[in-house]
This record gives structure tokens, sequence and C-alpha cells, in this order.
């Protein structure tokens, strides 16, 4: 059945996104199949991914290096609004998918092609995340899912693609599902399906195990400006160095790992154990500068918008009119939220101990309860009359 003449197809080199091709051609009747295959720092060798796509039917198969647009525009933005999706999870491999329906769009416009594929499954969130994206960005693009669609078990669709020369993969040992980029890696399936059974060491690649960390304790420095990372230690790194230093440092000391239930966006309930050392350590102190720097009313009501913005990400409304009005409330937020917070890293634990801005509205003569002391203490009582006056009103008419 033709859909389409000519297709873009997001592209990894795995099962699913490589039977995609003779899939799309033979059973859908697609004449030109492009593949993009987009490097966010997930340390897989691309020529070979590259070559692969050629071998099994694309006529042009492209690699887009995005990291810098990755963590520039999509992981400091959400750094900026301290997204955590259910007070959990920093998004990072949420955050991937909106650059890539994004270079998805590009590349259909600059072909010529009419319409884009995605080899996501049914059960996923990052089919909605796709989906919503490439939607957002061009509504007249055809969305092609056929992973969606074939019905085809694991083996069957190894079998499939076999028939049209696509090699099957080397037998795998390993029962799970990994995805990574620059920002972090999420782990699921085989035994972790059981919400009981804890996570064999072997898993980690970016998080020492405690035992194997450091015995004495690391201090980092970050420094924000405007509300954006840009130094560690004291040196002025751009957006991806400053990340994968700070991965290795987190990571060195055990420092990232989540293990969560969550809540998926097709409405099930999933376990994933995450990686993100840098990501989370950046949250916390990106937190703290804004604790220093914002009025407490502003810092108060910005958690609400943080939860919502975690939740517009997850769930694949990255382009959506809501997700542009937070930001610009958070762009507003983040003027004076410039200056360095002092981390100590130590055997699984990042504890912020020190913070310093120019921009502070922290006062020591206010705060202190030493000798200097210019907090006007008489004030409290006619403050605490006023501010409990409902209260007592209340009181008087209730209990007499």
């Amino acid at each position: 059945m033709g859909r389409a003449n000519k297709v873009v197809l997001a592209y990894s080199g795995g099962v699913d996104t490589s039977v995609c091709i003779p899939y799309l051609k033979h059973q859908w009747g697609v004449e030109e199949i492009i593949t993009l295959a987009a490097d966010l720092g997930q340390g897989d060798e691309l020529g070979p991914i590259q070559e692969k796509a050629l071998r099994c039917g694309a006529i042009e198969s492209l690699v887009e290096n995005a990291q810098e647009d990755f963590v520039r525009n999509y992981a400091f933005p959400a750094i900026r609004a301290n997204a955590l999706y259910e007070n959990r999870y920093p998004l990072s491999t949420a955050l991937a998918r909106p650059l890539i329906a994004k270079l998805l769009v590009s590349a259909a416009e600059k072909y010529g092609a009419d319409a884009v594929a995605h080899g996501c499954t049914g059960k996923g969130n990052d089919q909605v995340r796709f989906d919503l994206g490439i939607t957002a960005l061009n509504p007249n693009l055809k969305i092609l899912a056929p992973a969606r669609e074939w019905g085809m078990s694991r083996e069957e669709t190894i079998a499939y693609g076999e028939k049209f020369g696509v090699e099957s993969p080397v037998k795998k040992s390993s029962p799970f599902s990994i995805d990574r980029n620059l920002l972090g890696r999420s782990i699921e399936a085989g035994p972790l399906e059981d919400p009981y059974t804890e996570p064999p060491e072997e898993i980690y690649l970016m998080t020492k195990a405690i035992k194997d960390t450091p015995d004495e304790p690391e201090y980092v420095e970050i420094g924000f400006e405007g509300g954006y990372p840009v130094s560690l230690n004291g040196q002025a790194l751009d957006p991806v160095q400053l990340i994968t230093q700070l991965n290795e440092k987190v990571g060195n000391h055990g420092i990232g790992r989540l293990d969560m239930i969550e809540n998926r966006v097709v409405g099930i309930k999933s376990r994933e154990i995450y990686e993100a050392p840098a990501l989370l350590v950046l949250i916390d102190a990106h937190r703290d500068i804004e604790s220093l720097t914002l009025t407490g009313d502003v810092t108060q009501y910005k958690r609400g918008i943080e939860d919502t913005y975690g939740q517009l990400i997850y769930r694949g409304l990255w382009y959506s009119p809501l997700k542009e009005a937070l930001d610009a409330f958070i762009e507003e937020t983040q003027k004076r939220v410039t200056g360095t917070v002092r981390i100590k890293l130590f055997k699984g634990n990042a504890q912020v101990v020190g913070r310093f801005s120019e921009n502070s509205i922290y006062a020591p003569d206010l705060a202190t309860y030493g000798s200097d002391d210019q907090f006007d203490h008489k004030a409290a009582e006619g403050f605490i009359y006023i501010w409990g006056l409902p209260t007592r009103v209340w009181s008087q008419k209730t209990r007499g």
C-alpha cells in the first residue's frame, strides 16, 4: 500500500529501524528512503550505521552532529526550568526527541520528502514525542510508524529483515533495552520489569558503584550566567564540554542513578533506570543559585511552572503554545540568576555546601543573630497581629 513516495526515516542502526527500510518499500510501496541518524553523544560509531542504512536499501544516509544544539537549546532550557518529571526524572532521553523531530522535518523539507518515519512501537512514549513534534513543526508531513502497525514479534521482525538482506544482530547476551545520549542513559526491560528486582551493577556505565568510589570528597564549582551553566571550577566551557566533564566527575563518585516507576503517556506504568549525573547536579545547583537571587514569591510560584514544564517535555509538547509561554516566564526570572555554586561530591551524594552571587538578595545584617543584627524585632509583634487577624476572628467566631 503506497503511502508516500519519498520518506525521511529516523535511523539508529538497530533492528526495528533497519527493517523499516525494506518494510516501507515492499509493504507500503515507498519509492525512496533517506535515513537520518542524529549524533547526540550516544557514543556509537555513526560511520558503520550510515553504511548499514545504504546496504539496507536507503538511497541516502544522513548523519547530523547535533550535540551542541542538544545541550544549548534543549538541555539548558530544561535546567533553567529545573524540569523533573514526577519530581525525579530529569528528562535526559525525552529531551532528545523534539530535536530529532526538528532534524527530520528539516531534512524532509530539504529533500522534498512527503513523509517522515520512525521505528517506535505502540507502547512507548517516543511515538508520542515524535508524532507531536513533527506535527507541530510541519502539519502537512505524513508520519509513518511501521513498527507500530506491522504486528511482528522480535523474532519475526529479524526474520523479515533477513529476507531482504538486513543482517541479523549478534545474539545479545543482555536482555536490557538501553538508550544513551550525552545527558544520560535509560535502561529498561528484562529482569527490570519486576519492580522488586534490584538492578544488577552491570547495567550502569556512567556511574560507579559506591564501593568503587574515591574515599576522599571532591569539590566542584559550577558557574551560572542568566541561569545558564557556563563554567566548571572557574574554567569557561562550551555546553558539550561542560556536560561531558561534569558527567565524568559526578559519575566517578557514584552520583546520578535513578530507579523509579513512572507513568507513561499511554497510561501504563513502567519501571525505568536512569543515569544522568551532570544533569541532576546541574538542576540542584541551579535551583540553589535561584534561592540566593530570586524573591521568595517568584521562587515559590516557579515551582508549579517547573512541574508543568517537565510534564510538557515528557508528553511530547516541546513545540506548543503553553511551553512557549512558560519559556517567556522563565526567561524573565533568569535575568539575575548569575553566580557560583560549590558542591561536595562524596559516596553517592552531591551536597551544595556554598553559593555566591553579585546579585544575591541575602542580607547578612538582617539574617544574623549576632551583634550586627539590623532586623527590627519590635516590628514583628505588629506584623504578627495583622497577619494573624483572620485567624483570630475565625477562632473567636467558631470557638467562642
